[in-house]
């Protein structure tokens, strides 16, 4: 097992490695050699990725597990923790995710950052960020896993305002670090818990406590407080409102952040302390309740967006819930599955976004769109698999994983499953709304974007390509069993669930009720995207500018002026309450302080100068009259 512990050390100290090459390189390193590092390391990390997933895919259930330990980090008191890593199927699903998807993005990148000055920057930052996220999955222990988290939070900060000249840039960017650190806090205390009540950090140990130990509230408030860390980097009501802004960033960002990193670390927490979890059925429940209420909120809010970015931002989020009702229900593995899909559909929907704009110079509003279709046609087809993908068509990725969670929630909590079947239907409206609205009907973009309209260069293509492959056949490998197959995913992921599936007893819906919820969904979906070619194409009803929306259109055009709320009654608050410490405490306390005591010692030293003016009659005069008081002194002694 050398060689392996080799290798999985490897994956994510090449990133690092092509980080620091690139770095301390600076403007000194030619753009092509850059991009060759930065590629290369992704690309063999996901090669080791590659070869630990069909080790552990070829070892017994109970030993797919490798543990890698590196180094004692810290040992003070009671407290010890290492730096180790963990290997196993739900660690190598994550890594191949990010390593795979994240390699493509790069390749991307290479296309759609050319001749941008800061592209040596932006490389390192893509390396440096797809290292946190493979120390926040490889990690063994609770502490390895917050630093992954700090670091994606760092890097997301880094890439959101990379442009940092445009002042709107760099608050998106302050507003997606100051929000994790709100969830960040939560997820801290709930570590700090965790050590407190199982004397360890090391998921084994607290795992193996776990499971011998009655449920209770310490339990219940450690898996909130860690779910409240899920919220802010998976962007869960409250704290979603970071991510569609997060749009700031150059359209790459966007799509390593959206399918294949930052927002996928509060799923995986939540799957990795499954057990816990499993034994804080209350959590499950908030779990449950956050999630459908954050795909239902985010899915109608994209219906009313007309920059393209920002409708697949709110896609995000609302897909993000769905996840989480799925592991609400304890429906793990099911979770898992829509995360993989979901990463395939959304990075190829983002990167086909990023062609839409680099052709168009810049142009994100798809009323200044249209027409695109024949000006772009592998950035069409691409992006209309992924829209398939998205909206569960089948035999396209997302029927399988969505279908999944349907199920799910028809079988365990059957209120839940109306709003995610609408949550659903209402993805597919706002996708082909943007299909449409893009790329059919007349040429609506300026004289000036036309100008220079052409397919992106092949370095952006073949990404699309593949991802758009992925998002056709990626769901053949977990068909259910009502259509024959086996969801091998699902067996892949036994051993890390099996705890929590002892505890959790779900109700296995029969063939036929499957076959029928899934032919209700379908004809659903059929009617709604018939519907929306109708407005869009036929009609040709291209949405409104904004100032002619009115009444709830207008309302959720305005996302329901939940930042505006959060402005008046947090943001303002707090300014003025700063504003108020400043200038009571700061000037008139703290600064007045420090003037006086800074007069005192002039005036002071105004006079003791005196005792040193370099006159001889005042040193003679001084002396005399010391020797006097001392004289006087002894007298009266």
């Amino acid at each position: 097992m050398v060689g392996v512990n080799i290798i999985a050390i490897l994956i994510p100290l090449l990133p690092l490695v092509g980080f620091l090459i690139i770095a301390l390189s600076g403007k000194k390193m030619v753009a092509e050699f850059a991009s060759f590092i930065a590629c290369s390391a992704i690309f063999l990390s996901f090669a080791g990725s590659g070869y630990l997933f069909y080790k552990l895919w070829n070892l017994p259930e109970a030993e797919r597990s490798i543990a890698v330990d590196l180094f004692a980090w810290i040992s003070a008191g009671g407290f010890s923790a290492s730096m180790s890593f963990l290997i196993d199927p739900l660690s190598i699903i994550f890594m191949l995710i990010i390593t795979g998807v994240g390699y493509l993005i790069h390749v991307y990148s290479v296309g759609y950052m050319h001749g941008d000055a800061g592209f040596n920057r932006f490389m390192s930052y893509l390396n440096l960020f797809i290292f946190f996220m493979l120390l926040l999955v490889m990690g063994a222990n609770y502490l390895v896993m917050f630093v992954g988290w700090e670091g994606v939070g760092l890097c997301s900060y880094l890439l959101i305002g990379f442009w940092f000249k445009n002042q709107d840039f760099n608050s998106a960017a302050n507003k997606a670090f100051i929000m994790n650190r709100i969830g960040d806090l939560g997820m801290l205390l709930g570590i700090i818990l965790i050590f407190m009540q199982f004397g360890s950090l090391q998921y084994t140990e607290v795992f193996s406590k776990a499971a011998s130990l009655d449920p209770g509230v310490s339990l219940t408030l450690i898996t909130m407080l860690l779910f409240v860390g899920a919220i802010g980097k998976s962007a869960q009501i409250p704290l979603y409102t970071w991510l569609p802004d997060a749009m700031a960033g150059p359209t790459p960002v966007s799509a390593l952040i959206h399918a294949a990193t930052m927002v996928t670390a509060g799923i995986y927490m939540v799957c990795r302390t499954n057990l816990l979890y499993a034994l804080s059925p209350l959590t499950l429940q908030v779990i449950e309740v956050v999630g459908i209420s954050t795909a239902l909120w985010a899915a109608v809010i994209a219906t009313a967006q007309h920059d393209i970015k920002k409708i697949l931002a709110y896609s995000t989020v609302s897909q993000l819930g769905l996840m989480f009702l799925a592991l609400g229900l304890g429906a793990f593995s099911s979770g898992v599955f829509h995360v993989t899909t979901h990463a395939f559909f959304k990075a190829l929907l983002f990167l086909g976004a990023g062609s839409v704009i680099h052709a168009l110079g810049g142009e994100q509003d798809i009323r200044n769109m249209g027409g695109l279709k024949k000006h772009l046609p592998m950035t069409f087809l691409t992006v209309f698999a992924a829209v398939l993908a998205i909206s569960g068509i089948p035999p396209f990725s997302g029927f399988f994983s969505k279908d999944e969670i349907l199920a799910a929630a028809f079988a365990d909590n059957i209120m839940l499953w109306p709003l995610a079947v609408i949550t659903s239907l209402l993805t597919v409206f706002y996708m082909f709304r943007m299909l449409y609205v893009t790329f059919y009907g007349p040429v609506r973009a300026s004289q000036e974007s036309m100008a220079h309209i052409h397919e992106s260069p092949n370095s952006m293509i073949v990404p699309l390509v593949i991802l758009a492959v992925l998002s056709t056949v990626g769901g053949l490998i977990c068909i259910p069993d009502s259509m024959g197959g086996t969801h091998k995913l699902a067996l892949f992921l036994n051993p890390v669930f099996a705890g929590s599936s002892e505890i959790i007893k779900h109700h296995h819906l029969s063939h036929t009720t499957d076959y029928e919820i899934m032919g209700v969904v379908f004809v659903l979906t059929v009617v709604l995207i018939l519907m929306a070619r109708n407005y869009y194409v036929t009609k040709y009803r291209i949405p409104k500018d904004d100032h002619d929306i009115k009444g709830f259109k207008s309302l959720v055009l305005h996302k329901f002026y939940v930042d505006e709320f959060y402005q008046a009654v947090i943001v303002k608050p707090l300014y003025s309450i700063s504003e108020m410490f400043h200038d009571v405490i700061e000037r008139m306390g703290i600064d007045r302080l420090v003037n006086e005591i800074g007069n005192s010692a002039v005036l002071g030293s105004r006079g003791a100068r005196h005792l040193q003016n370099g006159g001889i009659g005042f040193y003679v005069f001084a002396m005399v009259v010391g020797i006097v008081l001392l004289l006087t002194i002894g007298f009266l002694k």
